[in-house]
């Protein structure tokens, strides 16, 4: 397509998730856009989307979730090499991002515990038939697995083993999730494979992505002009339909406190567009109440999607994503002590000094429960006595092992009794919680899990359409061959594809990372799988 730009083109980018702000960085970088003529549009007041974190010790940090890094996140580590990090503007955040994981290497001993012990993992625990389904799965092509769920796949045993306790709690991938997505999954992070047991290969960043990733980026927009238009919500995009050809020709926002506003977009502007969003309609709890269940009716990004589909067959199914609640929705909660009492006996207990240890999952949980703790301070302004750790329930809807409710149901305080007395530590942690040293915030998030949703091709829009001439799909809904949603690196993929097809740049995306053509790597998954 590469169209050139105009002096006059003015660039609209609906949401301030990564995908957008990565579209900015590209399209002053490599399609030589003016700053200045880039208009980020964002229902919200902070940018973002669902790399968040924020807080402060009174009313206690949260993150809602983290998304997973490894070396190979191509995309995403061309886009931040050229953006100062938080804390430095002599070095990148890649450059910081990669330093910091040669200091805090990933190396979990207490990845999966049952009663409050870890669990041995030098078997993945696969029977001969596991394995077989596994490799039937790895040479199966894509397009023979529309609307396949995993359960559909394999037989109960699987769901019993350390493989699938380990895969599901680290990808939060649902027995009723896409097989499609295991696959890509599979294939993507085959080099994973060897490590899955202490995360190894696994990446974080300094602080919280917020500030490590977001802030940093957005400053780098800022000073060169770009427009960051908050509590701006799309409402709808008016489209013309000429044969084959679509152009986007008008976008109609609701500022804050102010009436419709029709933007135009004339023959030489272009616009972005985030369909859909996992942490849309998000609600957080307190110590003393839980988190409200939200749905699409207190969501922009669903409901715009919705209309521009009813518009035209190649803008994708937004149904598919969104339409199941019940089954795409998890709980997340943040907790915050003025105590070092809990992270000093896990460090005892797992081996691993913060930072190191990465997810630990409750095999027994009735919710399946997991959590992290992040090297401290995972937030620039948390003080040194101050520590934080997430977690999070893939089934929301179970009682309690402990505590007699719901998940859903559930506080703060209810949430981190469930936590601490699957570990042994509650008479360790109740003086903690009476002398009021601890916080906890709950988090809602109904669509966290609609990108795993089973679907067939076409559901998700093209990142441009077919005949598309001035406008783009971007996020975790658009369609990128051979990659994997929920990964920053799909979204920044997004990113190139858009900038890189509009526009002349002379630059195509980074390819995918291609493990399955290395057979190196492929027998150290084997072996690995075997034992």
């Amino acid at each position: 397509m590469g169209y050139k730009v105009s002096e006059n083109s003015k660039i609209y980018l609906v949401g301030s998730g990564i995908a957008s702000l990565a579209s900015a960085v590209y399209l002053i970088r490599d399609a030589g856009v003016p700053g200045g003529n880039i208009h980020i549009l964002e229902q919200d007041r902070i940018a973002g989307g669902s790399l968040d974190g924020g807080g402060d010790v009174d009313s206690g940090f949260l993150i809602r979730g983290g998304r997973m890094h490894e070396e190979h996140f191509v995309c995403y580590w061309d886009l931040l090499s050229g953006v100062p990090s938080y804390d430095n503007p002599d070095i990148s955040v890649t450059e910081e991002t990669f330093a910091f994981n040669e200091r805090f290497v990933s190396n979990a001993r207490a990845r999966l515990l049952r009663g409050g012990q870890k669990v041995d993992l030098t078997s993945f625990g696969l029977s001969l038939r596991d394995r077989w389904d596994l490799l039937r799965l790895f040479l199966t092509p894509e397009n023979l697995l529309d609307n396949v769920t995993i359960e559909e796949w394999f037989l109960e045993h699987f769901f019993e083993t350390n493989f699938w306790l380990l895969w599901s709690s680290m990808f939060a991938f649902q027995r009723w999730s896409s097989l499609a997505a295991m696959r890509r999954y599979m294939r993507r992070f085959i080099h994973l494979v060897e490590g899955l047991p202490r995360l190894g290969g696994v990446m974080r960043t300094k602080y919280n992505q917020y500030h490590s990733v977001v802030l940093p980026l957005q400053r780098f927009l800022k000073d060169r002009g770009v427009q960051f238009d908050m509590g701006c919500r799309v409402t709808d995009v008016d489209f013309s339909f000429d044969n084959e050809r679509k152009r986007a020709t008008a976008l109609t926002v609701q500022r804050e406190k102010g009436a419709e506003e029709i933007i135009p977009l004339g023959e030489e502007d272009y616009v972005f567009i985030t369909n859909g969003s996992i942490t849309e309609s998000s609600d957080t709890g307190s110590w003393t109440t839980a988190a409200t269940l939200k749905g699409k009716a207190e969501s922009g990004s669903w409901q715009l999607w919705e209309k521009l589909a009813a518009r035209d067959i190649s803008f994708g199914n937004p149904g598919v994503f969104s339409d199941r609640i019940d089954l795409q929705k998890w709980y997340s909660f943040t907790a915050t002590l003025k105590d070092s009492s809990f992270h000093d006996y896990m460090e005892k207990f797992s081996g691993n000094v913060d930072g190191t240890g990465g997810l630990v999952t409750l095999t027994d949980s009735n919710w399946l429960m997991s959590f992290v703790i992040p090297r401290q301070p995972h937030f620039p302004n948390q003080p040194d006595h101050v520590k934080t750790f997430w977690g999070y329930g893939l089934y929301a809807d179970r009682e309690g092992n402990y505590v007699p409710k719901k998940m859903s149901d559930c506080s703060g305080r209810e949430m981190l009794e469930e936590l601490w007395r699957h570990l042994g530590v509650m008479d360790r942690m109740a003086p903690v919680v009476e002398a009021g040293r601890v916080n906890c915030i709950p988090v809602a998030m109904p669509f966290i899990d609609s990108l795993f949703m089973p679907c067939a091709w076409g559901d998700r829009p093209q990142v441009i359409p077919e005949g598309a001439e001035n406008f783009a799909f971007l996020g975790q809904f658009a369609e990128v061959p051979t990659d994997c949603v929920f990964t920053v690196e799909y979204s920044v993929r997004c990113a190139q594809t858009a900038v890189y097809g509009l526009f002349d740049c002379g630059r195509q995306p980074l390819p995918v990372y291609n493990s399955v053509s290395k057979p190196a790597i492929l027998w150290r998954a084997t072996r690995a799988l075997m034992r």
